[in-house]
C-alpha cells in the first residue's frame, strides 16, 4: 500500500473485510442515536389530536408545542460539537441517551402544557447532539470504502426509530379502542405512546459502553497508543498504523478546535463551504418532509379518514421510508452522492406536485373524491420514497464528509442547527397554512424540491471515495 490516504477504486473491494462486522456493529450502536431521534422526532403525531381535545388549544397554539422541541433541537445540534471535541463521542452519546430517558418520562406525565413542552425541550435537545454526533462518529470509524454506507446507517436507524413508533401509536391506539385519550396501565394511550421510548433510550446508553472512541479524538488528547488499537480494530492490522497515526496526526497539526470563528470568511459571514452545508440542511426541510411524521394522522383525518385508518396510512409511509432508504445505503457509494440527490429531487417535485393537484379538490361530505383521495395517498408514499432514497441519506454522509477536518466540528453544528430551524419553520407553519390553503402549501414545497436541482449541479461536490484527510 503506497498511501494510506489514497481511497480503493469504486469496484476495488473491502480492504479489510474480516474487521467489517466489528465496524458494522459500532457503526450500528452509534446509530441508536439516530433510532430515538426518528422515533422521538415522529411519536408526537400519535399524540396530536388528543393533545389539541386535552388543553383544548387551537392550530397555533398546538403548532408551537409540536415544534417547540425543534429549538431544542437546534440548541443540542449547536453545541454538541464542541461538547464532543471536550470530553469525546462516547460521554456525548451517554449525555444524550440520559436526556432522552428524562424527556420520555416527563412527557408521558405532564401537568400542564407548559410542563409538556418543557419536557419536548429537553427531549430536542438530545436530538439535536444526536444528529451531529451520529454521524462525525462514524464518519471517523469508518474505513473509507465503506464510509457511506456506514454514514447510511444514522438516516437508516432514523426511518426505522420513525416506524417503528408509528406501528406502537397504532398498537396502542388498538388496544384503547381506537381513542387516543382511552385509557392505558392507568394513563391515556398518546401518554404510554410518549412514555414508551424508555426502552430504546435506555438500551442506547448501554450500548455507548460497549463501543470504542473515536481515534480521532484520543489523538487529540493525548492517547495514541488507544487510537492505534482502535484503528487496528476498524481498519485492519495488516495496514501500516504507524502511518495511518501519523496521517492523521499531520492532518490535526494543520488545524486547531474548531470554533465558530473558523466559519467565518469572505462578504457573506461563513466560508462557502458552510452555506453549502446550510444549504442541504434547508433544502432538506424545506420540502416538507416531516410534515408526513409529526402530522400524517391529522392530514389524513382532515380529508375524511377514519383515525384508525389514519395511524396505518401513517405506518405505511414509513415503510416505505424504510425502503427508500435501503435503496440509498445499497447505492450511495456506488452511483455517488450528488447522482442520487438529483434524483430525489426530481421525484419529490412529482409526488408533491400530484398531492397539491388532489388537495386542490373540493372535500364532499368531508371527504376528498376516490381518484383525488388516491392520488393524494400515492403520491404521499411517492415524495417520501424519493426522499428517503435521497436527501434523507445523503445529507448526512455529505455533512459527515465535506468540511475540512480543522472546521469540521463546527461546521457540523452549524448546519445541523441550521435543520432544526428550517424544520421548526416548517412544523410550526403547516397547519396555519393548511387551514389556509393546503394545495397552495403542497405546491410551495413542490418549488422547493424543483430549487434544489440547481443548487447541487451549481454548488455541490462528490465526495464518494476521498479520506476525511483529503477533505479541504
Amino acid at each position: 500500500m503506497t498511501s494510506t490516504a489514497q481511497a480503493p477504486q469504486p469496484g476495488s473491494g473491502p480492504p479489510h473485510p474480516e474487521h467489517l462486522g466489528h465496524v458494522i456493529f459500532i457503526a450500528a450502536a452509534a446509530a441508536m442515536g439516530g433510532f430515538l431521534f426518528g422515533y422521538d422526532s415522529s411519536v408526537i403525531n400519535g399524540a396530536v389530536e388528543a393533545i389539541r381535545d386535552r388543553y383544548d388549544i387551537g392550530s397555533a397554539t398546538l403548532a408551537q408545542v409540536i415544534a417547540i422541541a425543534l429549538i431544542g433541537c437546534a440548541i443540542g445540534a449547536a453545541t454538541a460539537g464542541r461538547i464532543a471535541d471536550r470530553i469525546g463521542r462516547i460521554r456525548c452519546m451517554q449525555i444524550a441517551a440520559v436526556l432522552f430517558t428524562i424527556s420520555a418520562v416527563g412527557s408521558a406525565l405532564p401537568f400542564a402544557l407548559w410542563d409538556l413542552a418543557f419536557w419536548r425541550i429537553i427531549g430536542g435537545f438530545a436530538i439535536g447532539m444526536a444528529s451531529v454526533i451520529g454521524p462525525a462518529y462514524i464518519a471517523e470509524v469508518s474505513p473509507p470504502a465503506y464510509r457511506g454506507r456506514l454514514g447510511s446507517f444514522q438516516q437508516a436507524a432514523i426511518v426505522v426509530g420513525i416506524a417503528i413508533s408509528q406501528l406502537v401509536n397504532w398498537g396502542l391506539l388498538n388496544a384503547a379502542g381506537g381513542n387516543q385519550r382511552g385509557k392505558l396501565l392507568g394513563l391515556e394511550a398518546w401518554q404510554v405512546m410518549l412514555g414508551v421510548m424508555v426502552i430504546p433510550a435506555v438500551l442506547y446508553g448501554l450500548l455507548s459502553f460497549a463501543i470504542p472512541e473515536s481515534p480521532r479524538f484520543l489523538l487529540s488528547v493525548g492517547k495514541r497508543d488507544r487510537a492505534r488499537a482502535i484503528l487496528a480494530e476498524v481498519e485492519g492490522e495488516h495496514i501500516d498504523l504507524d502511518a495511518r497515526v501519523d496521517e492523521i496526526e499531520t492532518a490535526m497539526r494543520r488545524e486547531h478546535k474548531s470554533t465558530f470563528k473558523d466559519l467565518l470568511g469572505g462578504s457573506f459571514l461563513f466560508q462557502r463551504i458552510v452555506w453549502i452545508g446550510i444549504g442541504l440542511s434547508v433544502f432538506q426541510q424545506f420540502v416538507g418532509i416531516n410534515v408526513a411524521f409529526y402530522y400524517s394522522s391529522t392530514l389524513w383525518q382532515s380529508v375524511g379518514i377514519d383515525p384508525t385508518d389514519s395511524f396505518f396510512y401513517s405506518f405505511t409511509t414509513s415503510i416505505i421510508n424504510i425502503i427508500g432508504t435501503v435503496i440509498a445505503m445499497i447505492f450511495v457509494d456506488r452511483v455517488g452522492r450528488k447522482p442520487l440527490a438529483l434524483i430525489g429531487s426530481v421525484g419529490m417535485v412529482v409526488g408533491l406536485s400530484l398531492e397539491a393537484w388532489a388537495f386542490s379538490y373540493h372535500l364532499v361530505d368531508g371527504k376528498l373524491p376516490a381518484t383525488p383521495g388516491w392520488v393524494a395517498l400515492v403520491a404521499a408514499h411517492v415524495f417520501v420514497l424519493f426522499f428517503a432514497l435521497s436527501w434523507g441519506v445523503i445529507v448526512w454522509v455529505f455533512l459527515g464528509e465535506m468540511f475540512p477536518n480543522r472546521i469540521r466540528a463546527a461546521a457540523l453544528g452549524v448546519a445541523a442547527s441550521a435543520q432544526w430551524i428550517a424544520n421548526w419553520a416548517i412544523t410550526a407553519s403547516f397547519p396555519s397554512l393548511a387551514d389556509w390553503n393546503l394545495s397552495a402549501t403542497y405546491m410551495i414545497y413542490a418549488f422547493f424540491a424543483a430549487l434544489s436541482i440547481p443548487f447541487v449541479l451549481a454548488f455541490v461536490k462528490e465526495t464518494k471515495g476521498r479520506t476525511l484527510e483529503s477533505m479541504g
